[in-house]
């Protein structure tokens, strides 16, 4: 066994430090926030908190948990949610599956038209009008089809496809297997990285927006839980009714912006460690070339 050399030893030693330095510099921010969530109002203006709850507060979680009209729009979350990330795959998928394909005729023109979306877009107004047109106002689908393609998880994909083996397609043709038995019987089991990975991007995504939500629901009902914390803090910090007590809430004015956070982080900060083992791999495989 070949003994590391000196300098090496020292390498591995500053690394370690320096990883540690950074690791500690990303976790102190979530940690302090959950210590506040849980802190006293005069503890957190007096700036007492740091990584332990000072003066143990349980008040702004009862106060949200016990609205019967949080848990609605945590359930509409979910559903926002799963529905718009299941839209957003299969269409990002196919989308990406056929430009992969270099002998499609017209391939140029659909990048191109992919592209140009990124920096160029209706607008605002136009969007608002196209979406109350169509009757989509009030439902998911207001949510899940003005976003249901992101560009760069498009190409992210599109380049991961190009890059599996053509002779594995070539002997599923030959087997008699349809472009659809392609794509879902060799194609997507190969694909396990890149498709957990734009999984993660789109939930994540789909479950912090509250601006879709906001303009194109009418009904507090068929708000999203971002939007009821959003409504929260402004009930607090402008004084309007954030549909709990307003009393209360102004007795946690302090902590009720960590509790927001911690509520709406902790389902992602949950699923991510299922998934993470395919993050790395899946944006790598797809934006090389090799």
């Amino acid at each position: 066994m070949v003994r590391p050399s000196r300098s090496y030893r020292v390498f591995q030693g500053v690394n370690g430090v320096i990883l540690t330095l950074v690791v500690a510099v990303t976790l102190y921010p979530f940690v302090n926030i959950i210590a506040r969530s849980f802190s006293g109002e005069r503890q957190i203006r007096a700036g007492e908190v740091t990584l332990w709850p000072k003066g143990f507060n349980l008040t702004t979680y009862k106060i949200v948990f016990q609205d019967s009209m949080f848990w609605r729009n945590y359930g509409n979350t979910v559903l926002y949610t799963v529905v718009s990330t299941a839209v957003a795959m299969v269409l990002t998928t196919c989308y990406a599956y056929v430009l992969s394909k270099k002998h499609l005729k017209g391939r140029t023109a659909l990048v191109g038209i992919a592209v140009f979306t990124m920096f160029f877009t209706g607008g605002l107004i136009p969007q608002y009008v196209l979406i109350t047109s169509l009757g989509l106002k009030n439902s998911v689908w207001a949510i899940a089809l003005p976003n249901a393609i992101s560009v760069f998880n498009l190409l992210v994909m599109k380049a991961f496809f190009e890059n599996l083996p053509t002779e594995l397609e070539e002997a599923a043709q030959i087997d008699g297997l349809s472009t659809y038995g392609i794509l879902l019987r060799i194609v997507l089991p190969l694909s396990k990285a890149v498709v957990a990975t734009m999984v993660l991007f789109y939930s994540v995504s789909f479950w912090n927006s509250w601006f879709s939500a906001f303009l194109y629901m009418d009904s507090s009902d068929l708000m999203p839980v971002t939007v009821y914390l959003r409504n929260l803090i402004s009930g607090v910090t402008g004084g309007g009714n954030a549909g709990a007590g307003t009393e209360q809430l102004s007795q946690t004015g302090a902590n009720i912006q960590a509790v927001a956070i911690v509520l709406t982080s902790l389902p992602i900060i949950c699923v991510y460690p299922f998934v993470q083992r395919y993050f790395v791999s899946g944006v790598m495989l797809g934006a090389v070339k090799g």
